[in-house]
């Protein structure tokens, strides 16, 4: 852990070797991360997880001036950036000028993207995480872990430095908060 924390701060410093070193040290980590979430994802789906974990980096390194403080930091990123990614391919999909409601039709190997209820769940989802964490950001981080990257309660707690306990209390809280609100704000 601590190699990955001077990697981050060598790599903010400009050393492009570092950046490189922590890409190698991270890579299996995220990988294994983003595979953990694309295995709940719907049939049919067109993203890999190795696909969502390079998009997901080369947008952490296109950002220019980001520092990361540590590890527990750099995940969380991970993870927001992540969630964004599948936010972005949901919301696509359900755009009727993308071709909403077209069915998956084999090309050559190759499948085309088709609608899925999950999106919705997934948009609601990320509309009552967003109103969670203006309450509670740190609770909606553990969600942002646990949900859309699948880390275990250990992880968790330990990006973000807090007990294992502790991550099941906030887990239980924020699922509680979140089955309510995305309830309420359900079409009759």
């Amino acid at each position: 852990m601590h190699d990955v924390t001077k990697l981050l701060a060598d790599a903010a410093a400009g050393d492009a070797n570092a950046m490189n070193q922590l890409y190698e040290q991270v890579y299996a980590e995220l990988r294994a991360i983003a595979a953990h979430k694309m295995a709940s994802e719907r049939k049919g789906h067109t993203l890999q997880a190795t696909a969502l974990v390079h998009e997901a980096y080369l947008r952490m390194g296109a950002s220019k001036g980001i520092k990361f403080e540590n590890r527990a930091h750099f995940f969380a990123a991970a993870a927001e950036v992540m969630r964004r990614i599948l936010i972005e391919r949901a919301r696509r999909r359900l755009a009727g000028k993308r071709g909403a409601g077209a069915e998956v039709v084999p090309f050559d190997g190759l499948e085309l993207p088709s609608p899925a209820t999950s999106d919705d769940q997934l948009l609601a989802m990320d509309d009552a995480l967003q109103k969670f964490a203006a309450l509670d950001p740190r609770k909606a981080e553990l969600v942002k872990l646990r949900y859309f990257v699948g880390m275990s309660f250990e992880e968790t707690a330990a990006a973000l430095d807090i007990a294992v306990p502790t991550a099941k209390q906030w887990w239980s809280f924020a699922r509680a908060w979140l089955a309510v609100e995305m309830r309420e704000g359900a079409p009759p």
